[in-house]
């Protein structure tokens, strides 16, 4: 079953739909320097004064702006990241998809299903939202794995095996054929690495590259993202209504700069109208509510009010169980606990 689809001229008006998707190579350029800026601002904050509550800092600020990393590499696969097409790829690709062992093209393919098909049977994201609601004994065991570093470190584990063709699919491959499709699948991103680590060793602190690159991107990274992976769809009021198939949660200060950088919370006005760049999303949030479509959208006033949904269901029912809420489908086969940085 495909999901309802809104005419976007009904929700704005034609000057409202003119100044939202108004794409800016200035704007987008800014973005990804902001968001290295406060990686390597981090990374000297931490040189400067080093101790344990600048590094516990460097690590939270550093792994919300690799999340920041993956949203405007998002954005870059949207289309939306700048004007210019060219820009658009290049910034997307080297300066926030490589960085994140991620491709922008690939990640296009992969996301537009999601668009197409948000919360129906067939979205490859659904595996993400289905398990919901779960007991808080569940969460807390799946954020020690995340704060750990252990589901970091399987995700990558696994993406570099196969990467490598470890396996059935490497089969009598030879060591040419392994070595080119370990460049098809993860030679950029490993120049990326680099790049990087030969950047902080030239400052003279090689040791950040693994202090304050890869432990954040394994740990805080991980965290966070499965906050904002379970807010965006989990437990969503009708998976069939556009409206309420995805959820926007409103952030402070405090949120945007350690858990929803780059207005990634905007999600309900991200799936209503898609080529909006990420920087838009707050006035088209503005423009929707002004004509009468507030009511109507799925929004929560915190992320601690969406965990707390999320985890309503009974310590004493912990484990497997069939309880379903209301907006869940039937998905054949079992969840694991991935998760993905799908927007």
């Amino acid at each position: 079953m495909s999901t309802a689809r809104i005419n976007t001229s009904e929700l704005l008006s034609p000057s409202q739909l003119a100044e939202v998707r108004k794409r800016s190579n200035l704007r987008g350029i800014w973005l990804v320097l902001h968001a290295w800026g406060v990686i390597f601002g981090s990374m000297a904050l931490f040189v400067w004064m080093p101790n344990p509550l600048t590094f516990l800092l460097a690590v939270m600020l550093i792994g919300a702006r690799q999340l920041g990393l993956a949203i405007l590499m998002h954005d870059g696969a949207h289309g939306n990241l700048t004007e210019n097409p060219k820009l658009n790829m290049f910034l997307s690709q080297w300066l926030c998809a490589y960085p994140m062992g991620a491709e922008t093209m690939a990640y296009r393919r992969y996301h537009l299903q999601h668009h197409m098909n948000t919360q129906q049977e067939n979205d490859p994201d659904l595996i993400l939202s289905a398990p919901f609601p779960i007991t808080k004994k569940s969460f807390r065991r799946k954020m020690i794995r995340d704060l750990t570093g252990q589901t970091g470190y399987q995700q990558r584990k696994s993406q570099i095996m196969n990467a490598l063709a470890l396996g059935k699919q490497g089969k009598g491959m030879s060591a040419k054929e392994r070595a080119l499709h370990y460049w098809n699948k993860l030679g950029r991103a490993t120049l990326a690495q680099a790049i990087l680590f030969a950047i902080l060793a030239a400052s003279g602190h090689w040791y950040l590259y693994f202090a304050l690159w890869v432990l954040p991107l394994l740990t805080w990274h991980m965290a966070i993202t499965r906050v904002r992976n379970i807010a965006e769809h989990a437990m969503v009021p009708d998976n069939d209504d556009p409206f309420r198939q995805a959820r926007t949660t409103l952030a402070g200060p405090l949120a945007r700069a350690f858990i929803a950088p780059y207005w990634v919370n905007y999600h309900v006005e991200h799936h209503l109208l898609m080529w909006v760049p990420c920087y838009n999303l707050p006035k088209t949030r503005a423009y929707l509510i002004a004509n009468g479509y507030g009511e109507k959208m799925e929004s929560k006033k915190n992320y601690l009010d969406v965990l707390r949904m999320a985890t309503s269901r009974p310590d004493d029912e912990d484990g497997p169980g069939k309880l379903v809420h209301n907006a869940r489908r039937r998905v054949a086969g079992t969840f694991d606990e991935g998760f993905s940085s799908a927007n």
